[in-house]
């Protein structure tokens, strides 16, 4: 893929982030009752690593066809289905720890870009480690990630390779890899949570899933698990 492909993915992903649902404290401590921090980050890791392997494992299996599509367009949509559930992975780990970003739910995007991009936790006391604006240094680093991340699944889209359990590994790996760093830095700032458990939440509609991604809905849907988007998409929780 051409750099400027990368700087499309980048672009997509920073105009998405603002809309992918994440869950609150008080939603995810109702979808895990009886949990605290550590095991519900457990879940939530474990949750998106078996969504980026799904990822992997369909354009890994894609690559073996005997005539695959057109692999740019399939690296992209890799890279950025990835991309999105690791972004939800985090901003959910950051509520865990009671470390949840401040201002809108564009503010808190950028912030939780930053720590994707970084692969850092958000110390929410010195909010001045985060480059607020998405400048061009933070959108320049924000490609090279993705460009590290989609040179080294390269050899899974290669149909003399395993395909799709390559494509399955590399994300295990690169998923786990980035969610116990940011969980490093997230266990050293960690607030308590308030005593006081949140109320049961009512029933709501369906729900809309992204092809491919598992637990990750497109720009309008919520997550499958969900009760509906947070922030200021549903009316459950903050993003």
């Amino acid at each position: 893929m051409a750099r400027t492909g990368f700087g499309s993915v980048s672009e997509r992903l920073i105009e998405t982030a603002p809309r992918i649902p994440v869950r609150d404290l008080a939603t995810l401590r109702r979808q895990f009752p009886g949990l605290g921090p550590e095991d519900i980050a457990d879940r939530l890791i474990a949750a998106a690593v078996k969504g980026t392997m799904t990822v992997g494992a369909g354009v890994g299996a894609a690559a073996m066809l005997p005539t695959p599509p057109t692999m740019p367009a399939e690296l992209a949509t890799e890279t950025l289905g990835v991309a999105a559930i690791e972004y939800k992975l985090i901003a959910e780990l950051h509520e865990v720890y009671g470390l949840r970003s401040a201002g809108n739910a564009r503010e808190r995007a950028t912030a939780y870009l930053w720590s994707w991009t970084e692969q850092r936790g958000i110390d929410v006391l010195r909010l001045s480690t985060v480059n607020v604006a998405l400048g061009t240094s933070m959108k320049r680093q924000m490609r090279q990630r993705l460009l590290r991340r989609t040179v080294r699944h390269a050899p899974s889209l290669t149909p003399f390779m395993i395909g799709a359990a390559v494509g399955a590994t590399l994300n295990r790996r690169e998923t786990r890899k980035l969610a116990g760093r940011v969980r490093r830095d997230l266990r050293e700032l960690q607030k308590p949570w308030p005593e006081k458990e949140p109320p049961p939440a009512p029933q709501a509609g369906g729900t809309a899933e992204l092809p491919g991604s598992p637990g990750i809905t497109g720009p309008t849907g919520a997550p499958p698990d969900t009760e509906g988007p947070t922030g200021t998409a549903g009316p459950t929780g903050a993003s």
